[in-house]
């Protein structure tokens, strides 16, 4: 018997089933009369959550560039994670508004979302640390640390929302 680690990506689809209205039948999930915008991906949970890390970050980008900066580098820092961390969640919004998923069968999305969350949040967190202990009670710079925070928790939802993460027992043993 041997144990491993699994990874089970939980929102695979837009739809409310997550299999699709074509589930066990060999069909695929969408035709291709559907085109390639997906008209139901801005209503769900993973959407809304992508939007509102957006606004978070753009918030705490804006707060930050506005005000007086005492720490040249630790601001140059929050700037640059902030920004790299919002365009690339509107990269993967983008990739499944316009169901490009479906013609870069190349890449592994799941995955290469699943790491950009893992350490775009770890880079935003200390990103916010080190805002929040260098902001000197500047209103402008709390403000920002503050949305960094909250996009950081917004993005541990996304993560905890999106992927099971689950400790597996594979049996090596032949059934008797």
């Amino acid at each position: 018997m041997s144990h491993g680690a699994g990874l089970v990506r939980t929102t695979c689809s837009s739809s409310s089933n997550a299999l699709g209205p074509w589930a066990g039948t060999g069909q695929s999930s969408a035709s291709p009369s559907e085109g390639m915008l997906d008209p139901d991906y801005p209503r769900t949970r993973t959407a809304l959550l992508k939007v509102a890390q957006m606004v978070a970050l753009l918030i705490a980008f804006t707060c930050v560039r506005s005000s007086v900066w005492t720490d040249y580098s630790a601001y140059s820092f929050f700037e640059v994670v902030t920004i790299c961390d919002l365009i690339m969640i509107l990269a993967f919004y983008l990739v499944h508004l316009f169901r490009l998923y479906r013609v870069l069968t190349c890449i592994n999305w799941s995955l290469s979302e699943l790491l950009h969350y893992l350490i775009g949040t770890l880079l935003l967190l200390i990103a916010s640390i080190v805002a929040a202990s260098r902001s000197y009670n500047v209103g402008g710079l709390i403000a920002g640390a503050i949305f960094g925070f909250v996009a950081t928790t917004l993005c541990l939802m996304n993560i905890w929302l999106s992927y099971k993460i689950s400790c597996v027992t594979h049996s090596t043993d032949a059934a008797v």
